[in-house]
């Protein structure tokens, strides 16, 4: 199993297209810090311009935490796209070059070839969500230094330097849950391709399709809500309340978790099943 994980990262990080993901990462968290780092002062007097009539803001409201949080806010949007950029070739790929059979003669079955391509795939996931991390933060601090996270939601969140670093560690990890979904789904439909297009534009779609469902809070789709994934996604935001709810994130988590198991088992049933022709 491990020469096959190990086989199966090679492939992955010898592809070109691997690295777009790093780099449009790159460029996002460059962009926006960038972008803060210029019109920060008005964006944040924007939003904050009833607050100010009140209370007098002091200190560095405009720190590493605060532009981190706002990278999330940006990229959670586009990750999913990077996701599915790789981890929708894993097994269409291999279908698109006629390579399967020479795979499956040299491996020790099927199950154990899908498994470790999508572990292979998690491994990506899991370094470009780390990246993330990484610029997001090292970049802030370096740029705005650190003080006190200011999150507007339904109540205004001041939340002090030492109290942050945790949250994001648990937004981050809640993020790369939802982010391995997303992987589960695309490698669903790369089972059942026979090229990367196809798996990659059906895990945008069916994202797309499934937020705008997440959107609307009557009829049908208020009983259906609670059950799509992408109402979930969003669950990391969670750890920004000033007391987290630790119920409704177990509840989420849950819930991403089964969609997981349930589009990684349609995906091994499928494959054991398939027919292979190349």
């Amino acid at each position: 199993m491990l020469k096959i994980l190990s086989a199966e990262l090679r492939k992955i990080f010898l592809r070109g297209r691997t690295y777009i993901g790093f780099a449009a990462v790159a460029v996002i968290v460059l962009g926006v810090e960038l972008a803060i780092w210029l019109e920060g002062s008005k964006m944040l007097n924007f939003v904050t311009n009833d607050l100010q009539r009140y209370f007098f803001l002091d200190g560095r409201p405009i720190n590493g935490f605060l532009t981190t949080y706002m990278v999330l806010n940006a990229l959670w949007v586009h990750v999913p796209f990077l996701v599915a950029l790789v981890t929708g070739d894993l097994l269409s790929g291999e279908a698109a070059a006629g390579t399967f059979r020479l795979i499956l003669t040299r491996s020790a079955g099927r199950g154990k070839v899908a498994l470790a391509k999508f572990l292979a795939g998690l491994v990506y996931v899991y370094l470009l969500i780390a990246l993330m991390a990484a610029l997001s933060l090292g970049l802030g601090y370096v740029f705005f230094g650190s003080g006190d996270l200011i999150v507007l939601k339904k109540t205004i969140n001041i939340i002090p330097p030492d109290d942050v670093l945790w949250r994001f560690a648990g937004a981050f990890a809640f993020g790369a849950l939802s982010m391995t979904t997303v992987a589960a789904l695309s490698f669903l439909f790369s089972t059942m391709a026979d090229n990367s297009i196809g798996p990659i534009l059906g895990t945008v779609a069916v994202i797309i399709v499934c937020t705008i469902f997440s959107s609307l809070n009557f009829g049908f789709f208020k009983v259906l809500r609670p059950f799509l994934f992408t109402t979930h996604m969003t669950g990391w935001r969670l750890f920004f309340d000033f007391e987290p709810s630790w119920e409704v994130v177990l509840r989420s988590a849950c819930i991403l978790l089964a969609h997981i198991l349930l589009f990684l088992g349609i995906s091994l049933w499928r494959f054991k099943t398939k027919d292979i022709l190349t």
